[in-house]
C-alpha cells in the first residue's frame, strides 16, 4: 500500500504538524524538527514532544511514515574542520530530537566538498559524520537524500550513496531517500516507463532497494541532467506524468514515506488524490 503525503508546516509547534498532514489527506508526512536555516534552536519541551506523539497516534500516523529532515546548513563533508564540528554537533541534536519526538528516520543531504578536498575523501568524511552519530544514538536510521549535484553537492550519483552505505558501520541504521527531481537533474531519465525501468534497476544494482526509506515525489523545471535542483508539481515540468504512475503502481515502492516537495502548498491535497488514483 502507498503512503503518499507532503513536507508540512511545524508552525506553532512540531505538534502541529501531524494535524496539518492530516487536513491534506496525507498518509505520510516530512517536516523539520526545528527551524532549518539556523544553528541555534530552542529544546523541545515536554509538552512539545507529549502533544506530537499523540497527534501522531490520533491521525494514525505511524514512525516509519514520517520522514523529518535535518537542517539546510549542515555539511557532514565539510573540509574546515571548526566548520565540519560544527555541522556534526548539529546534526547529532537532529538526530536526538528525533529520538526524543519517537521517530525512527533522518533525512539528509549528504554534503559538499566545496571544491576544496577531492571527492572521495569527502565522501569517507561524510560517512564518518554519520558513524559518530550514529554511535550516540539509539533507534533512529540515518537516510541520504540524493541530490541535483548542483555545485559541489556529493550524493547524485548512486555510486556516491552506495560508497556512503559501504563505509556506515551499522547497515542497519542507514538508508536512502530518492529525490525524482534530483534524480532527473542528477542525469537519471524517469520520463517514460521503460526509462523508469532502467533508472531503477541502476539504483537496484549498484545501492539496492533494501535501503530504500522513502522518496520525494516532485516534478522538474529544468531539463534532464541540467545539475539544476528547481521542483515543480506533479506532471507540469520537464519529468511529465508517466513517472509518478510508474512509482505508484510498483510494489518496491510501498509502505515508505512518499513526499511531496512541490512548489504550490495549496494544490498538495489534490496532487495526493492524483497519486492515489493511480493505483
Amino acid at each position: 500500500m502507498k503512503t503518499i503525503g507532503a513536507h508540512v508546516s511545524i508552525a506553532g509547534g512540531v505538534e502541529n504538524a501531524p494535524l496539518n498532514a492530516s487536513e491534506i489527506g496525507a498518509r505520510a508526512f516530512a517536516m523539520f524538527t526545528r527551524n532549518q536555516r539556523q544553528w541555534k534552536s530552542k529544546p523541545l519541551t515536554t509538552a512539545n514532544i507529549k502533544l506530537f506523539k499523540e497527534n501522531c497516534s490520533r491521525c494514525g500516523y505511524e514512525p516509519e511514515h514520517i520522514l523529518p529532515h535535518d537542517g539546510y546548513l549542515i555539511n557532514l563533508g565539510h573540509p574546515e574542520k571548526e566548520a565540519l564540528e560544527k555541522s556534526r554537533a548539529a546534526f547529532l541534536e537532529e538526530m536526538m530530537r528525533c529520538e526524543q519526538l519517537g521517530l525512527s528516520m533522518l533525512n539528509f543531504h549528504p554534503g559538499s566538498h566545496l571544491k576544496k578536498i577531492e571527492p572521495d575523501a569527502c565522501l569517507a568524511t561524510i560517512a564518518e559524520s554519520v558513524n559518530i552519530a550514529l554511535s550516540q544514538t539509539s533507534g533512529v536510521t540515518a537516510v541520504i537524500e540524493n541530490t541535483a549535484g548542483q555545485g559541489s553537492n556529493l550524493g547524485f550519483k548512486f555510486e556516491h550513496l552506495a560508497a556512503l552505505i559501504d563505509q556506515i558501520e551499522d547497515k542497519s541504521r542507514i538508508g536512502v531517500c530518492l529525490d525524482t527531481c534530483h534524480t532527473f537533474a542528477a542525469g537519471y531519465d524517469l520520463r517514460t516507463a521503460e526509462t523508469c525501468r532502467e533508472t531503477f534497476a541502476q539504483f537496484d544494482k549498484l545501492v539496492g532497494f533494501q535501503y530504500l526509506r522513502g522518496m520525494h515525489l516532485n516534478d522538474s523545471k529544468k531539463p534532464l541532467n541540467s545539475h539544476v535542483d528547481r521542483h515543480e508539481s506533479i506532471g507540469k515540468g520537464e519529468i511529465g506524468i508517466d513517472a509518478f504512475r510508474f512509482i505508484i503502481q510498483d510494489n518496491r515502492f510501498d509502505g515508505i514515506p512518499l513526499i511531496l516537495e512541490t512548489i504550490d502548498s495549496t494544490i498538495w491535497k489534490d496532487e495526493i488524490q492524483l497519486l492515489y488514483s493511480f493505483a
